[in-house]
């Protein structure tokens, strides 16, 4: 057995290295090969691939889907957010939007969402995957967004899954506050002036006031939502979280996503603060283009610089966790934003 096993993984490892090399043959669950774990050992790639990008998300967020039957923040929710930037077009696309939708058409109906936070992530994947793909709401994200509003609390926040301890999307309600925010704005159809989200949006507002951001991250997950919402941040406000955001880049060109999240490690070890990682530069060249900086800036330039020639072999950017070195998920995620960092800066 142990034989086989070793064999099979080895014939796994020759199928995702051809697989990589033809960059061509689309991803689909019948010639699904999950990749390999997010490693900072791995090799970094020759030269910077959009395509290569896309067969690493494709097969991670399938794999996921497939391995786990759930839709996490860091892996799927990221992938719907950020496929499109490439091109929907994909039958990984497809699926894991068909997955979506089976959620709110089929569990929440018949046994219910998991957590209140799955309803929160899933309208805003949804609301932003119609954005950059039909420019229409599809009924069923209306259905998210709606149910979203009935589980918001009067304080208004959301009951968050804090107890992963995976910064930044399962470690806080604040995270879930201004993702709301941003799937209401962004959704199609002008669905921010309904009267649930409008009565929502009023409390999301009250919430930020008496909640203030503790830390770049929080801030930066403001800026992005006060592109599609008003009455989040003042232009003054917006100006100062930008500069914060450019004064926080590393001296290698990008950005740490430790210093952008201070977190105590669940497994003792201490935090690299000095590296530059693929989520904390592609996160914030993302937020920053969002906000109206230039591709040209010169801090967002060397920021696409260090992307482009710190993607892996896989596709992927590592990030490594701010919790355990065995739990490197947010890799996922900061694919999925260097992904969308430089599309947004032009790059192809």
């Amino acid at each position: 057995m142990t034989i086989a096993r070793a064999w099979l993984g080895g014939v796994a490892v020759l199928l995702s290295t051809v697989a990589s090399l033809q960059g061509a043959e689309p991803v689909t669950l019948e010639n699904l090969v999950a990749p390999r774990p997010n490693s900072v050992d791995e090799p970094f790639a020759k030269e910077f691939s959009l395509g290569q990008a896309a067969q690493f998300l494709d097969s991670a967020s399938l794999d996921w889907q497939e391995s786990w039957q759930c839709f996490t923040c860091h892996t799927n929710i990221s992938y719907l957010i950020a496929r499109p930037s490439i091109s929907p077009d994909a039958p990984a696309h497809r699926e894991v939007r068909k997955f979506a939708e089976s959620l709110i058409s089929l569990r929440w109906e018949e046994v219910g969402p998991r957590f209140d936070a799955e309803v929160v992530a899933i309208a805003a994947a949804l609301a932003l995957n119609d954005s950059a793909t039909t420019k229409k709401l599809h009924p069923l994200t209306r259905v998210a967004l709606d149910r979203m509003w009935t589980l918001q609390r009067e304080t208004g926040d959301w009951k968050w899954p804090t107890r992963c301890g995976w910064p930044p999307m399962e470690s806080d309600e604040h995270y879930g506050v201004t993702l709301a925010a941003i799937a209401t704005g962004a959704a199609p159809d002008d669905y921010a002036q309904t009267p649930a989200a409008q009565a929502g949006l009023a409390k999301i507002r009250l919430y930020l006031k008496n909640n203030p951001p503790p830390d770049l991250h929080h801030k930066a997950m403001i800026l992005w939502a006060s592109t599609y919402v008003s009455g989040l941040l003042t232009v003054a406000e917006q100006k100062a979280c930008v500069q914060e955001l450019l004064a926080a880049e590393r001296p290698t060109g990008g950005w740490a996503f430790s210093r952008l999240y201070p977190w105590k490690r669940a497994d003792g070890k201490d935090q690299d603060l000095e590296a530059s990682d693929g989520y904390g530069t592609g996160f914030i060249v993302f937020v920053l283009r969002r906000a109206g900086v230039a591709a040209n800036e010169p801090a967002v330039a060397r920021g696409v610089t260090w992307l482009k020639s710190h993607q892996r072999a896989s596709g992927r950017w590592y990030t490594r966790s701010l919790n355990k070195d065995n739990e490197h998920f947010i890799s996922h995620a900061g694919s999925a934003f260097a992904v969308m960092a430089l599309v947004a800066c032009g790059e192809k």
